[in-house]
């Protein structure tokens, strides 16, 4: 198989594993069908709400997990299956993650299985980042621990992505300062910071008019986010 056909089929399978809808299937076990009840959505926010907490918190995980195997899988390659590339080359390299990364995000977004209506893409796309050690795992973290502070103090899981999603290209740029990375080098992972949290953006519009207007529902509320 030539490299591009590899590069085509590491694409495609991570959109395809990131599609599958860890919170439907969860749901479909316990007797319902997710997405005809709460907010309809298949994450693992309306999960736990619809099914309780500890089965919300068992979608996030799956979701993070599905996640970081498709990015830990197309770092194991470029190490020991493309002639270890990741030192060699590490712009190209990025370059592939950055393709990882976004597909399986997609794929959480859009999954075909759905017809293209899936979740809004946060645990996934943590999952994604925390995967690409070190550069974008302590960037992940990071990111986490503000989603973790901002939803502990506002009770709004909605206001913690997106306040995540805004910290994490923030937190890469910081660590890369603080650790001496060189940017030149892995801007390509910056890109898929920026890529993955205006997608975050982008799918939480509405929860953004809400908690604008005052009419978004906190932890506890009756309608899921």
């Amino acid at each position: 198989m030539t490299p591009t056909w590899q590069y085509a089929v590491l694409f495609i399978g991570s959109y395809l594993f990131g599609g599958i809808p860890f919170g439907l299937v969860v749901s479909r076990l316990k007797g319902i069908d997710i997405r005809s009840r709460g907010s309809g959505n298949v994450g693992a926010t309306n999960v736990g709400r619809v099914l309780g907490r500890r089965w919300g918190i068992l979608v996030f995980m799956l979701d993070v997990t599905k996640g970081a195997l498709t990015t830990v899988t197309a770092s194991l390659w470029l190490t020991w299956g493309d002639a270890g590339l990741t030192t060699s080359r590490p712009v190209f390299s990025d370059f592939i993650l950055l393709g990882t990364g976004m597909c399986c995000a997609i794929g959480s977004i859009i999954p075909v299985y759905l017809r293209f209506k899936g979740g809004k893409g946060v645990s996934t796309s943590l999952g994604v980042v925390l995967g690409i050690y070190p550069y974008l795992t302590l960037s992940g973290f990071a990111a986490f621990a503000v989603w973790a502070v901002v939803v502990a103090v506002s009770r709004y899981i909605s206001l913690g992505s997106v306040a995540a999603a805004v910290a994490l290209p923030l937190a890469f740029v910081g660590f890369s300062r603080l650790l001496n990375w060189t940017m030149s080098d892995h801007y390509p992972l910056l890109a898929l910071c920026v890529v993955m949290a205006a997608a975050v953006l982008v799918r939480h519009r509405s929860n953004i008019g809400r908690l604008c207007a005052g009419t978004e529902n906190k932890i506890g509320g009756g309608r899921s986010v």
